[in-house]
């Protein structure tokens, strides 16, 4: 789970700002909000990040999209640029590192990790883990001139002289030392941990465009996730729907991407001497149909309708009920934007409230503007809230609702009302409703 998370330097964040899971001392609603890390400490298994449009809020959650691809999709070639864009308000950051700092908790054990780059190179890379006391795991450090990467680690990692070496030389000077361990004969608890926290914890981001049909629908036909919980979640939240129907047909594939497979399995032979163009001659499609519960003259009837003629609403709920199955069934975060897009407000109240009562060992971390959640005092700790706002200089400043003292924030005080009257900021600076002419008289 993710302890805290900093940022510096990339897309509109300039100065240093930090997303924390620490709670506070505050024993609201513990039960349902906190979750035991395994390492001695609780954290918070939701945070919500308000802000008007263009503050800067998805920008936290593509910083930590883009450190997961730095892992996990490394550039394969010395000569390939890093795909970000530091904060280019400036002409000072724009020449500067980027800087990424991640506390993460895995299997018991606290990490710290610590990333410096810019579009050329890594420049540096630091991690530590506590057990109790901090100790390091290894130190990078990068010679620009040479492109040439170097790896040091600590004294209690257990790691022989040919194994740093083999790995020091698949570690490019534009990739990280994990991504060079994944392509590397070496062990190490440590990086092996690390590098599965970010392939099998940390899920990618969810943006208000990303369609999860096809891989809930998969699953479910895989039985990965339960179709049961599934009928149970679509349910509760009166869609009607008493069944999934799911069936795999077997397709031919189209000529155009056979061709495109052709050259592409040309290229590789040499290292996949296996690929065989009969493996792109079909593809599987999965079909989902939902059974409605419907009353005709008082008698109960059912009637099957295919995914594709249901509201996007319901498609969307189905497939925030399969993220939801998921966080039951193993620990992940899951980055979130603009949670509540194509939800009835009440739909997404009712799918927080699901995920809060039953999901113990997953962090959901999403940016929304369902404000009126904030009128939910009696179900809502404040240390989850969040705001983004953008400051003069056009960087995006980043504090919690726990930062506001008595005079702002009292426990009567409505945080809806305050929120929305722009005592809280991050809300958007509107301006009045007339537009100059011509002339410049309005």
């Amino acid at each position: 789970m993710i302890v805290s998370f900093s940022i510096q330097n990339f897309r509109s964040i300039k100065d240093k700002v930090t997303l924390s899971f620490e709670p506070d001392k505050s024993d609201n609603l513990a039960e349902y909000y906190l979750i035991d890390s395994g390492a001695g400490e609780k954290l918070l298994k939701l945070g919500l990040i308000y802000g008007a449009n263009g503050s800067g809020k998805t920008t936290v959650l593509k910083a930590l999209d883009f450190l997961r691809s730095l892992v996990l999709l490394p550039v394969t070639q010395k000569q390939e640029k890093l795909n970000f864009k530091p904060f280019l308000f400036d002409v000072e950051t724009v020449l500067q590192e980027s800087v990424f700092e991640l506390t993460f908790i895995y299997n018991g054990v606290k990490y710290y990790y610590e990333i410096g780059f810019t579009t050329d190179a890594v420049l540096h890379e630091k991690m530590n883990f506590y057990s109790p006391n901090k100790s390091l795991v290894f130190e990078r450090t990068t010679d620009t001139d040479k492109q040439l990467a170097f790896i040091k680690f600590g004294d209690k990692i257990n790691i022989k002289k040919a194994q740093e070496d083999a790995l020091t030389a698949n570690t490019l000077w534009n990739a990280t030392v994990f991504s060079g361990f994944l392509k590397s004969n070496v062990d190490s608890k440590e990086l092996r941990d690390a590098t599965d926290w970010f392939g099998k914890v940390l899920r990618n981001l969810i943006e208000p465009s990303t369609n999860l049909t096809s891989s809930i629908s998969k699953q479910l036909e895989s039985k990965s996730i339960s179709s049961k919980r599934i009928i149970q979640f679509l349910d509760k939240a009166d869609f009607r729907i008493s069944n999934i129907h799911v069936e795999k047909e077997t397709v031919p594939t189209t000529e155009e991407f056979r061709e495109l497979m052709q050259l592409i399995v040309k290229q590789v032979k040499a290292s996949a001497p296996t690929i065989k163009m009969d493996d792109f001659t079909t593809r599987d499609e999965i079909h989902i149909a939902f059974e409605h519960e419907v009353y005709h003259d008082g008698k109960k009837m059912f009637f099957s309708l295919p995914y594709k003629d249901e509201s996007e609403g319901t498609q969307r709920y189905f497939q925030f009920s399969g993220l939801l199955d998921q966080m039951l069934s193993h620990p992940c975060v899951r980055p979130i934007d603009e949670l509540e897009a194509s939800l009835h407000p009440d739909l997404l109240k009712h799918f927080l409230l699901l995920f809060l009562v039953n999901v113990k060992n997953s962090q959901l971390i999403a940016t929304t503007h369902y404000r009126e959640l904030l009128l939910e005092k009696d179900i809502l700790r404040e240390d989850i809230i969040w705001f983004t706002e953008k400051k003069p200089d056009g960087s995006m400043e980043l504090f919690s609702l726990n930062e506001f003292d008595s005079s702002v924030v009292r426990d009567t005080t409505s945080i809806f009302n305050a929120y929305r009257s722009g005592k809280l900021g991050a809300v958007p600076n509107l301006n009045n409703y007339y537009l100059e002419s011509e002339d410049g008289q309005e």
